[in-house]
């Protein structure tokens, strides 16, 4: 496989993980562009691992983690999967209040954290792949997705309370 193949076929899923990473389009395309230039400097050394996708999959987390740019704090629309418990005439402007309220509470968790919270949920991976992904140990991962969701759920109940 050559890098344009690989670009070709594997962009668009980067660009969508990199929107769940940084919370942001225009920063997630930053993230992704400048991933795939080191990809294209280093590509030889891509395309012999065993898996190239999770290999930039990684390239991009660490690169994310690393970024000192700014706030991750930008407005997004989060695209999910319609619940179909919820009544037709649901309020729009209530969704997107909740939406918003659910970024503000994940701009406010640490980068890796955000990270394993993404991978684990967003890209439904187990934590092994995590771990790989993000160069730490299984057990890592599972104590930063506890404290993530522990912090989350603490943000809800100081706002139900």
């Amino acid at each position: 496989m050559t890098y344009e193949d690989f670009a070709d076929s594997r962009l668009a899923a980067l660009l969508r993980y990199a929107v769940m990473l940084t919370g942001d389009p225009h920063q997630a395309e930053d993230l992704v562009q400048e991933t795939m230039v080191r990809v294209q400097l280093h590509w030889r050394r891509v395309a012999r691992a065993d898996s190239p996708e999770r290999y930039v999959r990684r390239m991009l987390t660490n690169q994310h983690i690393d970024w000192r740019r700014g706030s991750w704090m930008r407005r997004v629309l989060l695209r999910a999967e319609p619940d179909e418990s919820t009544p037709v005439g649901t309020d729009h402007a209530q969704s997107s209040v909740d939406r918003d309220e659910i970024w503000s509470w994940l701009a406010r968790l640490p980068r890796r954290q955000r990270a394993t919270l993404v991978l684990r949920y967003y890209e439904d991976l187990p934590d092994a792949e995590i771990a790989d992904i993000l160069g730490c140990a299984v057990g890592t991962v599972r104590s930063s997705i506890s404290r993530a969701l522990a912090t989350l759920r603490n943000e809800y109940v100081e706002v139900c309370s």
